[in-house]
């Protein structure tokens, strides 16, 4: 019996290990710019299967094999950031109004409602929880945070999560460090750029000279705009690109729906002709079983 609660000890702790092993591999993939495969990120975790923004979505992404999950953040009345999109809460929880209007403490006592407004069993995390359940294990994108990020690294260093944290925006360098500046020795930071405004190559050069980020997260409408394979070859060994596939006007309207009837026209244009290596989706499971086929996904 002693050998036998040695054995499983030992088997948790290689279980711990290898799932913090992970989230460090993932942060270098993106620090190296490793273009062998295609990283996945889960748009406000796997919200098909689970509530959005519940620790059961980051969980499921994290089972399927995903990368990254973007979450997003509010600030209650009493100053506590939880995983919330809207800033009423009518739409996924039990409850009506604004976050900023109820309390930790009262809004421990909703429910959070699944993609067809039915109630579940999941409570509305706190960060601190969602960070702690997410350690070693993902890395995580968190959105609309930089209306209190100051806060919020507090309880990355709380939670010693500070390496698996991902900041998208769309200041311009200067804005950035000035903003960020002392965070990003451990914050990875990405330019989010529409390449359907003017100047938009001028900015990515510009970023790139000032400020070489890992990745940029590149926007447009469709493919008459001719920027998208220029950044392609232009970025190419300099930084990495994503693009969203929530919806059409984001990725020249390769998107996930496109994808249910054409995966290659979807997913394998971006990757093969726009060069993306890093895409988010509202279709995880779906996306990794087409990179997956095509050797591109660990």
């Amino acid at each position: 019996m002693k050998r036998l609660n040695i054995l499983l000890l030992f088997l948790c702790v290689l279980q711990l290990l290898t799932a913090q092993d992970r989230a460090t591999e993932i942060r270098n993939k993106l620090l190296n710019r490793d273009q062998s495969s295609v990283i996945v990120v889960a748009h406000r975790g796997d919200w098909r299967f689970a509530p959005e923004n519940s620790l059961a979505a980051i969980d499921n992404a994290i089972k399927m094999g995903v990368n990254i999950v973007e979450i997003d953040v509010q600030r209650t009345k009493d100053g506590h950031i939880i995983l919330m999109h809207d800033k009423a809460l009518d739409r996924t929880t039990t409850g009506k109004g604004l976050v900023t209007e109820w309390t930790l403490d009262s809004i421990r006592t909703l429910k959070l409602k699944n993609g067809c407004a039915i109630k579940t069993k999941e409570n509305i995390p706190t960060l601190e929880e969602a960070l702690l359940h997410a350690k070693g294990k993902i890395m995580l994108n968190l959105d609309k945070a930089d209306r209190f990020f100051d806060e919020i690294y507090e309880l990355m260093e709380k939670t010693g999560t500070t390496q698996q944290i991902i900041m998208k925006g769309s200041q311009t360098p200067e804005e950035v460090k000035e903003k960020f500046g002392k965070y990003l020795e451990n914050v990875i930071y990405m330019p989010v750029v529409n390449l359907d405004k003017d100047g938009a190559a001028e900015q990515i050069k510009m970023f790139v000279e000032d400020f070489n980020p890992v990745a940029f997260e590149l926007v447009y409408a469709d493919d008459s705009n001719t920027l998208p394979i220029e950044m392609a070859i232009y970025l190419n060994g300099k930084a990495l690109i994503w693009y969203n596939t929530l919806w059409d006007t984001l990725c020249g309207g390769h998107d996930d729906d496109m994808a249910l009837d054409d995966k290659d026209g979807a997913y394998g244009y971006l990757i093969d002709m726009l060069n993306a290596r890093i895409i988010q989706t509202d279709r995880p499971a779906y996306l990794i079983d087409y990179l997956k086929a095509k050797g591109l996904h660990d």
